[in-house]
């Protein structure tokens, strides 16, 4: 990139925040510290009200606004591609709110980016896998996001999977992530008086309550950092004949896939797993092609699931 998109990127970067600090610009643009005051200042040179505050960042004055942006063929397909996502994987409410963001964005569009979405809008899908439930709560997202921003406590009728109730449990949320195919809020429980793991599509009926929440949480980063390093994980090697290898393409990430490499006939596979128990019984799926490298413990617990096995279903009685 040259210096003039740089100064003219880090423009439309400042009027996206209310503040930005320098070294988020120095990390987004892989420049030094010393580039970006030189760059800060040429916008300023340049008529630009900045605000700068040692410590904090900088800012633009109040009411300053550039002229409509325009956006590259890059852009603009970077905006249709996350289009389909969002059309897919979020619920009714925030698929509509994106459309209408999307009209905008196409309306200012030039007539030459214009035809292209238009000649590529078709040829581009994401399919719904079919672990992945459609979501017929139809605002759940949005209404998570708009309680988290404002601090409102909200009441959940939530379906625990593993008790399989319905409880009534009022929260305070702090953040929502996706994974697996699945939606997650992350939020102190008052209940259980500890942070908790709430899949949205367990969420059976949701609303915003008038109680605002004070107590400070920690940011969603964080929080999630936190737990991957709570986390004891299991590595596991297996290997897997290569005629079966392809079968397993999506569900090894599940199982917390890390690397493989070609051994012969066979397929050397790596993993990283919180549960031997679960990977144990995925195993079984395909075990008569793969053979257990490390650890023993999962060759032994595989042992004693298919004795089990063989007991309960092929034991003769006279």
């Amino acid at each position: 990139m040259n210096r003039i998109d740089r100064i003219s990127a880090i423009l439309i970067q400042l009027q996206s925040r209310r503040v930005v600090k320098a070294s988020d610009i120095a990390e987004r643009f892989n420049i030094s510290l010393r580039t970006v005051y030189r760059d800060i200042k040429t916008l300023e040179e340049a008529g630009i009200p900045l605000i700068g505050e040692a410590g904090v960042g900088y800012s633009i004055m109040e009411g300053y606004r550039l002229p409509p942006v325009m956006f590259t063929k890059e852009e603009a397909t970077a905006f249709l591609t996350a289009e389909k996502f969002v059309e897919t994987l979020t619920d009714k409410a925030t698929a509509a709110q994106y459309k209408s963001a999307m009209y905008k964005v196409r309306a200012i569009l030039k007539a030459t980016e214009k035809d292209m979405l238009e000649r590529i809008d078709d040829r581009i899908e994401v399919i719904r896998g079919v672990h992945i439930p459609e979501m017929d709560n139809t605002d759940h997202i949005q209404t998570i996001l708009h309680s988290i921003s404002q601090k409102h406590v909200l009441s959940l009728n939530y379906f625990a999977q593993h008790s399989q109730e319905h409880t009534r449990r009022y929260v305070e949320p702090i953040g929502m992530f996706f994974m697996s195919g699945f939606w997650h809020l992350i939020a102190y429980c008052r209940l259980r008086k500890a942070y908790r793991d709430f899949r949205v599509d367990r969420i059976k009926n949701l609303v915003v309550t008038d109680e605002h929440f004070t107590e400070e949480h920690p940011s969603l980063k964080d929080y999630i950092a936190q737990k991957t390093t709570e986390k004891v994980l299991d590595a596991v090697v297996i290997l897997v004949d290569k005629n079966v290898h392809p079968h397993l393409h999506q569900q090894k990430y599940y199982s917390g896939f890390i690397s493989e490499r070609s051994v012969g006939d066979m397929i050397e596979m790596t993993f990283l797993t919180s549960s031997l128990e679960g990977f144990a019984h995925w195993y079984m799926m395909f075990g008569q092609s793969a053979e257990i490298i490390s650890p023993d413990s999962l060759r032994e617990r595989v042992r004693e699931i298919t004795e089990k096995l063989m007991q309960r279903n092929f034991s003769i009685s006279y």
